[in-house]
């Protein structure tokens, strides 16, 4: 057992390191194809301008990415906490609370900022199903499905009462359904659709899916020590 242990070692780190090198490679690769808009908003963001900094999203996404830093020294704090009180998988938790607020909060204020004619133009709604996907084009599409991709990429892991599909599914649809009613009720100069809580939901899922490798072991886990 020893040896078979041994053995199996070196493969998994070599797995971790390529995986960590596809994110860092997938982050610089995102990075070069946003550096210019980005750049257009770094003055306006590090002299702590409100307007043109928070209320845009080149504003939004770089202070997203400068978070980035303090986000993993949380994770490093909470998991060194955990673990000093001997709570088990005290990182993956750590990592999954921290991820899905900082990948889900940037995009719910992104959704949420008031258009141009915000408490003036009435709430509009949309209920056909998939007649504005043509509209979204494919940067609107792919932008709906980040908005909870993260809370279905990491919530599953974090909490075991999450961790199946149609559970997923739900939330992510609970959610953006109440994204959409507070954009019609506030007046945001924004539509109200339900394609967006179908792609909402979609991009939930497809994350989940992601990561049910380690919230399937993390639930199996949990579910034989109960048993024991």
């Amino acid at each position: 057992m020893t040896s078979d242990a041994s053995l199996s070692a070196p493969p998994r780190r070599t797995r971790g390191i390529v995986l960590l090198a596809l994110a860092v490679l997938g982050l610089a690769s995102a990075l070069f194809v946003v550096r210019r808009p980005l750049m257009m908003s770094a003055p306006v963001c590090m002299a702590g301008r409100w307007h043109g900094c928070f209320d845009t999203f080149n504003g939004v996404v770089l202070m997203t990415l400068v978070a980035l830093p303090l986000a993993a020294l949380v994770v490093w704090a909470l998991a060194r906490r955990r673990r000093a009180a001997g709570v088990t998988s005290a990182w993956r938790k750590s990592l999954a609370e921290v991820g899905m607020v900082h990948g889900t909060v940037p995009f719910l204020w992104l959704t949420m900022m008031p258009g141009a004619g915000a408490g003036v133009v009435p709430g509009r709604l949309s209920l056909v199903p998939l007649r504005d996907l043509v509209t979204m084009g494919p940067l609107g599409i792919a932008g709906n499905l980040l908005v909870f991709a993260s809370l279905g990429f990491f919530a599953p892991m974090r909490f075991a009462a999450l961790a199946s599909l149609p559970r997923v599914l739900a939330l992510a649809a609970g959610c953006s359904v109440l994204v959409e009613t507070a954009q019609y009720v506030l007046r945001l100069d924004r539509v109200s659709s339900v394609d967006d809580v179908l792609v909402n939901t979609t991009g939930a899922v497809l994350a989940a899916l992601a990561s049910r490798r380690w919230w399937r072991t993390s639930s199996h886990t949990s579910v034989t020590c109960r048993a024991a």
